[in-house]
């Protein structure tokens, strides 16, 4: 017999050799036929693996995020099946789940369009329905090599050379057999609804000098009724693009000449950053942060310290050699290398500490071509970065200090729905990370208690942490129900030994600070494009562009509309004129496709009567005020978003 322990702490014996899904059966049957994967021991399992010793376990339906993937890792082998028949001596990369969907790497014997894609779908419902298992096949590596050689498939050749004997696992769909560690749903009949999204290129294995192969995106549901909904989402998502919506507010643009992935923020863009910048400011010195300035590039040897040479190299932009060979310095991949140098250039006492360095700091590191996106991937970013460096009795109350500002962030910004992630070490891959066990036991005890003290709604995932500490990263929920990173606050103790960072306390001994790094935006850039589709570019009107626009009715109004908008910009309301020779309709259309929240018509009346007619974005016209009326209430609009 085998005990075994539910999430409610109940316990129950078994038949040893007993299978996740029995387990399922044996509760109820429509748990057994809701039930997608399971997690054992804190890993991921088959339904249809027997457990043969005492175990924890979890049963993981749709509504979980291990069902979802398992469920669209299982389509992406669907995808490859169907893929195999359409396509004779087509060769396989690899085909992971993603956030949204799944997605197979390819090199097919002849293209894939865009047009191929309703094809492909019908194929893959019609082996859907045929009600294929997913069977598993534990295989040597001299079995493994053999079989793929003999497909003539070097991509998954080269994979199985890296892998150990004894580790080589294969799952069978049909006519369909691909390496894979799994795992996977019990059957493909329970993929009712497929939507094939798109097709990209991508290098193999994210090498610019490796073959390019064709990347195949979908998605899939249980129920068609999900497919609808997430079809509706989708156009609404497309509507509400960041990069479309930047290009008709005139905020950022980008230039092959300057380089992928380094956006030029434009006029309108670049004074929203700065608002941005100028509001959290505020915030900052309220609770005590003092700005610092650091350069753009940095010695090689400070980030061979730091660990981040190590961790991030391959990722970083090439070093920068200079005249002097004795000389190599790379654009900075963090900011928290040169902020510990700002601590240790003088001798710091306990009375002083905290020491809370913030910064708008430009980073930079090397994104593959085929991963950049817009404004939400990137080569170079600016962090809203802050580095804590306290003692350890004031660890948590900082930690929560910040807490408090990500939260009015999202307050004020009108981001309700959140969850508080937990990022901690993996505790079966601890190479991966730099430090001792007790200082990162000590670091997650922190974030796991000062969550709890501010009663946060958080998750824990294993394996998410930074390599030189654990963190507490915020994801929210946007208009559309898509979950996004935005602010994280992590906990180091590893840094201020590397850096020797000391400072004299109270019985005169030297001890190290703990250190805190924090970026509540995360960066401008990906804060600026999730909060251009979050609000569809409607902006809250403190941090919009333009706040208001005047459109004559025609030429004769122009002098009317320039006093005006200087009355106005001088009371620090932002306004401009559309004074083309153009019907009001058509200005109307053309400024609210800018998201310009308040449109201003002026003509005989108007002048006459020295008022403003009165048009807000999406909502039509709310009236006539004199100029001295629309600026207070306009103020009192502001002046309420920032305060509620």
């Amino acid at each position: 017999m085998v005990k075994i322990t539910f999430p409610d702490g109940s316990e129950k014996e078994f038949q040893k050799g007993i299978t996740p899904f029995e387990i399922a059966q044996n509760i109820s049957l429509r748990l057994a036929n809701d039930v997608l994967v399971a997690t054992v021991n804190d890993q991921i399992w088959d339904l249809q693996k027997p457990i043969t010793v005492d175990a924890s376990i979890k049963l993981h339906k749709w509504d979980d995020i291990e069902g979802k993937k398992t469920f669209w890792h299982s389509s992406s082998h669907l995808l490859a099946e169907a893929l195999e028949e359409l396509y004779p001596g087509i060769k396989f990369g690899i085909g992971p789940a993603v956030d949204n969907g799944f997605y197979y790497d390819v090199d097919s014997p002849k293209p894939i369009l865009e047009s191929d894609l309703q094809t492909i779908e019908n194929k893959m419902l019609e082996l859907a329905q045929k009600g294929e298992d997913f069977v598993r096949k534990d295989i040597s590596k001299v079995e493994a090599l053999k079989m793929f050689r003999e497909k003539g498939d070097q991509y998954k050749l080269e994979l199985i050379s890296e892998l150990e004997d004894g580790t080589i696992t294969l799952y069978k769909n049909g006519c369909f057999t691909d390496l894979c560690r799994g795992p996977h749903v019990k059957n493909t009949s329970i993929i009712k609804a497929i939507k094939l999204t798109s097709v990209a290129g991508a290098y193999w294995r994210g090498d610019e000098k490796r073959k390019m192969l064709t990347r195949i995106y979908g998605i899939t549901f249980p129920k068609k009724a999900l497919l609808d909904e997430y079809i509706a989402l989708y156009e609404e998502a497309k509507k509400r693009d960041h990069r479309k919506i930047g290009k008709e507010m005139e905020l950022f643009t980008f230039s092959q000449k300057v380089g992928q992935g380094l956006p030029l923020w434009l006029p309108k863009g670049a004074a929203l950053r700065e608002r941005l910048e100028n509001f959290l400011r505020k915030v900052q010195k309220q609770y005590g942060y003092q700005q610092v300035v650091t350069p753009h590039i940095g010695m090689k040897e400070l980030y061979v310290t730091s660990g981040h040479y190590a961790k991030y190299g391959k990722d970083s932009f090439q070093p920068i050699h200079t005249p002097d060979e004795s000389e190599e310095f790379l654009l900075k991949p963090m900011n928290c290398p040169h902020h510990c140098e700002i601590y240790r250039s003088k001798p710091r006492s306990y009375r002083e500490l905290p020491v809370r360095l913030a910064e708008f700091g430009t980073v930079y590191r090397y994104e593959m071509s085929g991963e950049l996106h817009g404004l939400t991937r990137v080569r170079g970013f600016t962090q809203d970065d802050a580095h804590l460096f306290c003692r350890p009795d004031q660890l948590k109350e900082e930690f929560e200090k910040v807490i408090d500002i990500v939260l009015y962030i999202f307050k004020t910004l009108k981001f309700k729905e959140y969850t508080a992630q937990v990022s901690l070490r993996d505790p079966n891959n601890k190479e991966k990370y730099i430090g001792t066990d007790a200082n990162w036991e000590r670091a997650e005890r922190a974030i796991i208690e000062a969550a709890e003290e501010k009663h946060l709604n958080t998750v824990v995932e294993l394996g998410e942490a930074a390599f030189y500490g654990p963190k507490l990263d915020f994801m929210v929920k946007d208009a559309l129900g898509r979950q996004w990173q935005l602010g994280t606050i992590q906990v180091d103790y590893n840094l201020p030994e590397r850096f020797d960072l000391t400072y004299k306390a109270n019985d005169d001994k030297f001890h190290r600070p703990v250190m805190i790094h924090r970026a509540p935006f995360g960066s401008l850039e990906r804060f600026v494009a999730v909060l251009l589709e979050h609000t569809a570019g409607k902006l809250p009107l403190w941090l919009t562009p333009d706040q208001a626009v005047i459109m004559p009715i025609s030429e004769k109004f122009n002098d009317y509309a320039k006093k005006v908008a200087d009355l106005l910009n001088k009371s620090d309301i932002r306004t401009r004129i559309d004074d083309r020779n153009e019907k009001i309709g058509r200005k109307i259309r053309d400024n609210e496709l800018q998201k310009t929240p308040i449109l201003l018509i002026v003509g005989e009346k108007e002048v006459e009567n020295q008022t403003l007619s009165v048009r807000l974005q999406g909502k039509g016209d709310v009236g006539t005020k004199t100029i001295a009326d629309f600026t207070a209430w306009v103020q009192d609009l502001v002046e309420k978003e920032i305060s509620e």
